[in-house]
């Protein structure tokens, strides 16, 4: 290589600083930098390191294991020089050679013997051995591998079904009873137990479905059984006053339903839990159009087979021995109203339908919301029908 300077073409030499001709007026130094650099012509262009940066040479220890890497390898910690430039920065005709890329010095990088994680770091990335193992997740329907309570029992061998325990049987039994006594006293004072039992009716249907909140819905059905407890009572109690209002109510739901912006599946799950419980609200009501004695011992049955039911017995003795008690409950009570042996009949009849209820608000794993409503009016409101219509024909 030449130990002469860089000369460019035609003889120039770039490092050289022109001087102007003679006689030609010299320039004066500017006293303000500023002012100097507002006329001072800059140029802007890439440039080379004219100065040999000879590599450093990587520890023995550290690199006898690595392999041969490319440009900007990392060797012994440090960044190699890049292939655009050559081992003395000069190419073999004394020309500087740019690299292809130019890339900003890197910063300098540990050993890879050296990058194996600290200690306490280690310890913080690795769990303990006795760490309890993460429970189950909330139930998504986003794919989660969650198992439900009823999957689990079926797995388990168990039934998915839990029926309603002690306390909500308890509380059919109290409003049975209400209504019972309230029967006893007149249609205006059965209405004030009746309308309790509507509006926990409308709000446990659409709970055991599923849907919740769904306010509008449970408004729809509760206001569906008032207006037939309203016009039962202004109709002198003609049981035509029921079905008017239920036809009425559908078609009224069919129409909310229609302008909803749900999707059609949505939308049809969604008139169908309306119109149920509308329908269960609105045949409630049928105890204000029944016989005030068919509704003391069909209340008073039911309040006795609720109870039975809830005893922890298996199922079909449970069962048997909750509508013996009804029907005996039910004798015991037509002895008092006058209805006589007829009143066991008619307490058995209530109590199969309210059985059917009860089985009803214990479908898979129900919460316990829906137990203290759906649970507790389902009995009650099934047997609305059966004391009507038995108390109609025993009476």
């Amino acid at each position: 290589m030449s130990d002469q300077p860089y000369q460019g073409y035609d003889g120039y030499d770039p490092y050289r600083q022109e001087q102007p001709p003679h006689g030609w007026p010299q320039q004066q130094p500017y006293d303000d930098p500023q002012a100097a650099q507002q006329y001072t012509q800059q140029w802007q262009g890439q440039t080379w390191e004219t100065q040999v940066q000879p590599p450093v040479a990587p520890a023995a220890e550290e690199t006898a294991y690595m392999p041969s890497q490319g440009a900007g390898a990392v060797y012994g910690g440090h960044q190699a020089p890049a292939a655009g430039y050559q081992e003395a920065g000069w190419g073999g005709t004394g020309h500087p050679q740019a690299p292809a890329h130019p890339q900003a010095p890197a910063h300098p990088q540990a050993p890879v013997h050296a990058r194996t994680p600290a200690p306490a770091q280690a310890a913080a990335q690795t769990p303990p051995a006795g760490a309890a193992e993460p429970g189950y997740g909330p139930a998504t329907v986003a794919g989660n591998a969650r198992v439900t309570d009823a999957q689990r029992a079926r797995l388990e061998g168990r039934s998915p079904i839990i029926e309603p325990g002690l306390q909500p049987a308890g509380l059919t039994a109290l409003l049975g009873l209400l209504l019972a006594g309230a029967a006893a006293i007149g249609p205006y004072a059965l209405v004030v137990p009746l309308v309790a039992l509507q509006a926990v009716t409308a709000a446990g249907w659409f709970r055991l479905n599923g849907m919740w909140p769904a306010r509008q819905g449970i408004a729809l059905a509760f206001a569906g059984g008032l207006t037939a407890d309203v016009a039962l009572l202004v109709s002198g109690r003609t049981p035509a006053a029921i079905l008017g209002t239920l036809g009425v109510w559908v078609l009224l739901a069919l129409v909310l339903q229609l302008r909803s912006h749900a999707d059609p599946d949505e939308r049809m799950y969604g008139l169908m839990a309306t119109v149920a419980s509308a329908a269960l609200a609105i045949v409630a009501s049928g105890y204000l159009s029944a016989h005030g004695d068919a509704v003391s011992v069909g209340a008073a049955a039911v309040a006795v087979a609720v109870l039975v039911r809830a005893l922890p017995l298996p199922t079909p003795a449970s069962v048997a021995a909750s509508l013996l008690a009804a029907a005996g409950a039910g004798a015991l009570a037509g002895a008092l109203t006058g209805m006589g042996a007829s009143g066991a009949l008619l307490g058995a009849g209530a109590a199969v339908c309210a059985l059917i209820g009860h089985r009803v608000a214990s479908y898979d794993y129900p919460s316990r919301f829906v137990h203290f409503t759906a649970g507790v009016a389902l009995p009650l409101a099934a047997a609305a029908p059966a004391v009507y219509l038995l108390g109609r024909a025993l009476v």
